[in-house]
């Protein structure tokens, strides 16, 4: 089985998930961690399973003015100041990502995929959720969910959550778990 995961990131957390994910399951699969913007058709052809990230801004997806304003909060330092607050950005953090990169995809034609976010503490109606957009863009190319989206948590200080990171790595290792038999029958 090979796995492509696809990210945008802009402070580094969603960067970090990808990678936890990466390394649930890579004991079972071929895995490919990348931006969002360098992942090619050819890449997506690749892969019989697509998992795709984003952090989550204004209630859902990054947006070019939303990538804008979390430059330029990064760019300032007195933004952080008296919070504790580190915001540098990932060197991934420039040019398009997961709204553009979804904009461009071709058919899925029932390819498996799965959706992620970050996202801080609170119920969803409230922060909102990248991953819910990102899947139903996915389903609108065709693309098979085999999971709900999931959230992985920053607190306010932009850091993740405690134990985010083995959760996530967790998370990918259950997700593929029946996979794998299936796809190796074939």
């Amino acid at each position: 089985m090979r796995t492509l995961v696809l990210y945008e990131s802009m402070y580094g957390n969603t960067h970090v998930i990808a990678e936890a994910i990466a390394d649930g399951i890579r004991p079972t699969s071929e895995v490919r961690v990348l931006p969002a913007r360098e992942a090619t058709s050819e890449l997506v052809t690749w892969a019989d399973l697509v998992i795709v990230g984003g952090p989550t801004h204004a209630r859902g997806m990054p947006s070019p003015s939303s990538r804008a304003s979390a430059r330029e909060t990064a760019a300032k330092p007195e933004a952080a100041k008296g919070w504790d607050l580190e915001l540098t950005l990932d060197p991934t953090a420039e040019g398009p990502g997961v709204r553009e990169w979804l904009a461009t995809l071709g058919p899925g034609d029932g390819k498996l995929a799965a959706t992620f976010d970050t996202r801080v503490h609170g119920p969803a109606i409230i922060t909102g959720r990248a991953s819910s957009g990102i899947a139903q863009g996915l389903r609108g190319h065709g693309y098979k969910l085999i999971a709900d989206p999931e959230s992985f948590l920053v607190d306010t200080h932009n850091r993740l959550s405690t134990g985010e990171r083995a959760r996530a790595t967790g998370w990918a290792a259950r997700l593929v778990a029946n996979l794998v038999p299936a796809a190796s029958k074939a």
